[in-house]
């Protein structure tokens, strides 16, 4: 997906949850710790929102990124072909991290593709309560960290890891890291 088409799938899947769980842009600002205006700029396409700012959103709906990246459609057979991806952050040397799929339902889903070059890392603040995260390292050697705790992984290695805490990933040696992600977002009703 091109950044015009992030840009307005998220104003129009943000602006639908908020109105279909009858909340007003002070609700959702205060749930998501995003400012009022940051929401309004958002919901009328006028802004491009960082990855920190959409997991906000997500944690507050309680919905996984892929549900604000693109229109509902029945599941029965969704390709997705690299062009229509979401390239959500881009290190600082050329590294990635790609949102290649997902579903909401009947459990919260994100399927991902990283790749860090080497110094890259990548910071994250923690999900809503409940969510994990399933790694795997394709190449290369990731160190992740979460909360206090660092764990090296080298190429073939995996990990299962609470993702409610802060977390990073970092590419600490010489050459490229790829490895795929798993996000899985709990379930949870939202009151009004």
């Amino acid at each position: 997906m091109d950044d015009r088409a992030i840009v307005e799938a998220v104003a129009a899947r943000v602006r639908a949850l908020r109105k279909e769980r009858g909340w007003s842009l002070d609700v959702l600002s205060t749930r998501a710790q995003v400012s009022k205006g940051v929401l309004v700029s958002l919901e009328n396409g006028r802004s491009n929102p960082n990855l920190a700012t959409l997991v906000r959103l997500c944690d507050a709906f309680g919905e996984p990124l892929t549900t604000l990246l693109s229109a509902p459609e029945p599941l029965l057979l969704q390709a997705a072909a690299p062009e229509e991806q979401s390239v959500l952050w881009t290190g600082p040397d050329g590294g990635s991290g790609t949102l290649a799929t997902g579903v909401s339902r009947p459990v919260g889903a994100e399927l991902w593709h990283w790749r860090l070059l080497p110094g890259e890392r990548h910071a994250s603040e923690a999900h809503m309560a409940g969510t994990v995260e399933l790694l795997h390292v394709l190449s290369g050697t990731l160190t992740v960290t979460v909360a206090d705790r660092e764990v090296v992984l080298p190429t073939g290695h995996a990990l299962r890891m609470a993702a409610d805490h802060p977390h990073a990933y970092a590419n600490l040696g010489g050459e490229v890291t790829e490895y795929t992600g798993v996000v899985l977002v709990p379930q949870r009703q939202q009151p009004v």
